[in-house]
């Protein structure tokens, strides 16, 4: 079993901890927090040991793990700093908002020893999990295009002195919050993004840095995409869709899958639901202890981070083309 110290007790890190609590391989033991009377009632319902200091959880030798849920910018130095003390990391989404970050934040782990995840949970989707198989398939012939959307209001009202509201670290409207997980699972279902072209607008929310972002793809094997994320639309819109030569099926929702056959016959796939979140960090976990690889491997967890960089180059650029190096 994993101990772990949970860094960020905001809502996400609290779905995170309560994720966990069935989990044979990780258990939260520790929470940091800069607001600790916002989750008082909270670590006494799961039995954490509660704080506000980073340095006092790496310091803890009973803390083996840390998972991050914390602003985007302090991600490289969090990492680094975990891995110099010799604990494990998972974290949030984005990993990083550069490269050249993301690529630091690995050595230093690799250079460790420890163990590294990322909350790419989508990959887990019972639905994106079929989309992926579906895909892959010969009968669904060559991959023509995909389309992506994921959009809705639940953070329409975040204040602007919020840290999820700077500029720095919600870059390009919705992309750091919902439009990475466009750009994991389309290059986790179709392949490796080549080249990225990014709009992004402000049309209806006070964010300096926009409301609502389109971008095209195109992908190393040929096949091109669409990718939208808005911030300031009714309800849950997420939809994943890829259009074969002989088939084409869409993810609708977490376990939902639509697909065309041959002929034009459409099914809807009710796929189980599962705790698509806690099965990411027991890959992490299993990781940690030694077990098995993590589900997503360096090289996939750099891409994703040089993909969303290169959005946020081409909406400063104007929309022009760039290359995911």
């Amino acid at each position: 079993m994993l101990n772990a110290a949970m860094i960020g007790l905001g809502w996400w890190g609290k779905e995170l901890v309560r994720s966990a609590r069935d989990s044979k391989l990780l258990r939260f033991t520790r929470g940091v927090t800069l607001e600790p009377e916002l989750a008082e009632d909270f670590a006494a319902e799961m039995g954490l040991a509660l704080g506000t200091s980073f340095e006092e959880a790496l310091a803890d030798p009973s803390i083996q793990a840390v998972v991050l849920a914390t602003p985007h910018t302090r991600h490289r130095a969090q990492v680094e700093a975990a891995a110099a003390a010799g604990k494990h990391v998972f974290c949030e989404k984005p990993f990083a908002l550069t490269r050249v970050d993301a690529e630091a934040a690995i050595a230093a782990c690799r250079r460790a020893g420890v163990a590294l995840g990322v909350g790419h949970n989508r990959r887990l989707w019972p639905s994106v999990a079929k989309l992926r198989e579906l895909v892959a398939s010969p009968a669904f012939g060559t991959v023509m295009f995909a389309e992506g959307n994921y959009s809705h209001d639940i953070l329409a009202d975040t204040p602007l002195d919020n840290w999820r509201s700077a500029p720095e670290e919600t870059r390009a409207g919705g992309m750091t919050g919902m439009g990475i997980h466009l750009i994991d699972s389309l290059a986790f279902v179709v392949g490796p993004i080549a080249r990225v072209c990014a709009l992004s607008t402000r049309r209806a929310l006070a964010f300096e840095s926009g409301d609502t972002t389109t971008a095209l793809l195109g992908f190393r094997n040929g096949a091109t995409a669409t990718l939208s994320t808005c911030l300031k639309t009714p309800g849950f819109v997420w939809r994943v869709a890829v259009y074969g030569s002989a088939m084409w099926a869409e993810s609708l929702s977490e376990t939902r899958v639509a697909v065309c056959h041959p002929g034009g016959r459409i099914e809807t796939l009710e796929t189980p639901q599962t705790n698509h979140i806690g099965q990411n960090l027991d890959s992490f976990a299993a990781a940690a202890l030694g077990r098995d690889a993590f589900q997503i491997d360096d090289a996939g967890i750099l891409h994703t981070v040089a993909a969303l960089e290169a959005v946020f180059d081409s909406v400063a650029a104007g929309g022009r083309w760039q290359t995911v190096t």
